[in-house]
């Protein structure tokens, strides 16, 4: 029989409520441009809804950073050393991630510990692994850095540790703080660790654009999605209707911006933050930025951050490319 061991840690719902409120009102309140954390995209509906946009046609990413790791897994896990620890910062539901543990399965009993700030996301990991070989998976409902401190701290002596930072969302983040973060990932790890990272590539703009714009309007919904957050979880006023969803490529930055457009003159309030704002026609809310990547800056990146970039896969149909840094 397979066994799946599942254990979910949360963080009190109260201060959960009071940090979002906390980040809304201080994202709004930039000038001249307005933000909103991008974290806040994936709450149940937002999870559900980007789940969808990793089967669009038009939204390549996914399926490449899952032929990757399906072809590749074995020669991945080479360079770990056993018994080895897993932990996926952004698990999701765990669907990419299941190639990587069934290959572990066969030389040794998997623990694997998906970290997601969503708990919806960790519910459908926890069903997405229940066939799994014997395995003890522990959830985790903790912002990624904090998670996988809780990981590094409970592992037994002898274990390296293997972190997965799949799907380019390193790409969330910007350059500067992008290897700021992975230095926070390298202080937490032993010298020998590994982190397995994620990075979409460059390529054709068109291309890009309809990737974060897709004719479905399932982006522009998943887009849309944290204006109806904040009104659910904080009490907001906001109209979806009134913002338009806007997919922009900065090529100076390198990256995609998703914005969401005003239509009209409006104010908005936020009870829960005690806070109110008024947005001209045409003024955007910044909501997330998805950088995209050259292969030689990553193993440079990589130096910076306290790793040496010792192997890289590259997905032939849609650049994109899986790179394995051992923490030095």
């Amino acid at each position: 029989m397979n066994v799946l061991h599942y254990r979910l840690n949360r963080m009190p719902a109260p201060a959960v409520e009071l940090e979002f409120a906390r980040d809304v009102s201080r994202s709004l309140s930039k000038t001249p441009q307005r933000e909103l954390p991008s974290l806040y995209l994936y709450d149940a509906i937002g999870s559900a809804l980007f789940e969808t946009i990793t089967l669009l046609p038009e939204y390549g990413l996914t399926r490449a950073d899952e032929r990757l790791l399906r072809r590749h897994a074995d020669a991945i896990l080479d360079w770990v050393a056993s018994p080895v620890v897993v932990a996926e910062l952004g698990s999701g539901s765990g669907r990419k991630t299941r190639w990587i543990l069934e290959a572990l399965a066969r030389r040794e009993p998997v623990e694997y510990y998906p970290i997601d700030i969503s708990q919806a996301a960790l519910d459908r990991c926890r069903y997405e692994l229940a066939a799994l070989a014997p395995a003890a998976v522990v959830g985790l409902e903790q912002p990624y850095l904090d998670g996988l401190g809780e990981v590094a701290s409970r592992r037994e002596e002898g274990r390296s540790l293997l972190v997965l930072f799949l799907g380019s969302t390193i790409g969330n983040f910007d350059p500067p703080a992008a290897v700021e973060f992975l230095g926070e990932i390298r202080r937490r790890l032993a010298p020998g660790d590994a982190l397995l990272l994620g990075t979409d590539l460059v390529k054709e703009v068109p291309r890009m654009i309809l990737a974060y714009d897709d004719p479905a309007g399932v982006t522009a919904a998943f887009n849309r999605n944290i204006l109806g957050r904040i009104n659910r979880e904080l009490g907001a006023d906001f109209n979806l209707r009134g913002f338009a969803h806007e997919a922009r490529w900065n090529e100076a930055e390198r990256r995609i911006e998703m914005h969401l457009r005003s239509e009209v003159r409006q104010t908005v309030t936020v009870p829960a933050a005690g806070f109110c704002c008024a947005f001209e026609a045409g003024e955007t809310i910044w909501t997330e930025s998805c950088h995209k990547f050259l292969l030689e800056e990553i193993p440079p990146m990589a130096q910076r951050a306290g790793f040496t970039c010792e192997a890289q896969w590259v997905d032939g149909e849609w650049p994109f490319v899986e790179s394995l840094w051992v923490a030095r």
